[in-house]
């Protein structure tokens, strides 16, 4: 009776974790698939407008090389505004951000969050149009960058290429400017195997590309009817569910590059994973009551978001697969087969999903790294607390002041 229960317990837990990874490998074998370089020679002088936001939490070793690099765009610069949320940063980086060619706002929230700093910015565009500066139809895209991001010379007037294609939601391609040891490495590799199954892969099929949270295009009027509904610290997924509520479409724009900087310490790792746990969480909990209004409307993009919210992270299944799977073994090696069929599938599916280029030796000699890290992950699970919308600030980058 006790083998019986214990065997019924295992082959639970078993179909629970195929489930996420049955997930992964569908869009896995989907996203082999690329499409063609982005077309940019549509000529037009009707330039689409851009209003570029960026805001920064105490991010004074990066900001200032960011905004550089969306300074020197080669598009007409009467065609985008660049405004930079500065939030708790030094006097000395603000004196160096004043002096360039751009809007600085300097909230003093009491409790930071990259919504409110979103909502801060359409709040004074608001108060400018009430007072005469100009209409709001002034803009019709907003970008919205990471502090630590870095752009190429030609990423608006991509952007614009696109938007003329009538898309009104858009994710570039973000991917590592850093690999400076293993936790980066490791970090950069998940983000392409993130961007190639929830990204690519899905606009493969006709579905939604998920956001990251930074090289993001909407359009205006949208996000400025739409922003203040963000509480949360995961900003991103509360703005994928609105749009796909809205029945609005995701494209993924793999050639337009926006580096991002990862994190280089186990502590920052830890911090930034609590915060998607819970963002995730958070999702799942506010998505479910949807979900009948989904499927009586057929909103297959709906339904999907929500099941990827209660996806295992992949990590996770990379070492508890294998540790179940030896347990099971040493008990019975008929049932282990099943268990070490599950862990070959995942390992084929994140083979499939990780670019050419970077399936190379080193990287398999900074996967000893992973342990660590898992374990730091699965230390967060007791942490979650889906009521919790506090920031959790990442630290990036070295002094560029």
């Amino acid at each position: 009776m006790v083998w019986q229960v214990l065997h019924i317990t295992e082959l639970l837990l078993w179909m629970a974790l195929a489930g996420s990874v049955g997930y992964i490998l569908f869009f896995a074998l989907f996203s082999w698939r690329r499409k063609g370089p982005l077309s940019v020679q549509q000529e037009s002088h009707d330039y689409t407008r851009f209003l570029v936001i960026i805001p920064a939490y105490r991010e004074d070793r990066v900001i200032c090389q960011s905004v550089e690099a969306i300074l020197h765009q080669d598009y007409p610069q009467h065609s985008y505004r660049i405004v930079v949320v500065s939030d708790h940063m030094q006097p000395a980086t603000n004196e160096r951000l004043s002096t360039q060619e751009i809007t600085l706002l300097q909230p003093d929230f009491e409790k930071s969050s990259k919504a409110k700093a979103l909502q801060f910015v359409m709040q004074h565009i608001d108060q400018e149009s009430a007072q005469g500066a100009f209409d709001v139809q002034t803009y019709d895209r907003v970008v919205i960058l990471d502090a630590d991001n870095i752009v190429q010379p030609t990423f608006l007037s991509r952007l614009h290429a696109v938007c003329l294609q009538g898309y009104d939601a858009i994710q570039c391609h973000r991917t590592a400017k850093n690999a400076d040891n293993n936790i980066a490495a490791l970090d950069g590799v998940s983000e392409e195997i993130n961007n190639s199954i929830f990204r690519r892969a899905h606009n493969n099929i006709g579905l939604s590309s998920a956001l990251i949270g930074s090289g993001m295009c909407f359009d205006y009027q949208w996000f400025h009817d739409h922003v203040s509904h963000l509480s949360t610290a995961v900003e991103d997924r509360e703005l994928e569910s609105l749009l796909l509520l809205d029945g609005i479409y995701i494209k993924y724009e793999e050639d337009i590059f926006v580096m991002d900087e990862k994190v280089s310490s186990s502590d920052n790792f830890q911090r930034q994973r609590l915060r998607w746990m819970t963002g995730q969480i958070q999702a799942l909990f506010s998505m479910l009551p949807k979900i009948p209004y989904a499927l009586r409307t057929g909103n297959i993009n709906y339904i999907d978001k929500t099941i990827q919210q209660a996806l295992i992270p992949r990590s996770i299944l990379l070492v508890l697969l294998p540790v179940i799977a030896c347990i099971i073994t040493f008990c019975s090696w008929q049932y282990a087969i099943k268990w070490w069929a599950l862990f070959a599938c995942l390992c084929l599916a994140l083979f499939i999903a990780i670019p050419r280029q970077l399936l190379t030796a080193s990287l398999f000699s900074k996967a000893f790294a992973l342990p660590t890290l898992v374990w730091r992950m699965m230390k967060n699970i007791v942490r979650i607390d889906k009521s919790d919308t506090t920031f959790h600030h990442t630290e990036h980058g070295s002094n560029n002041l």
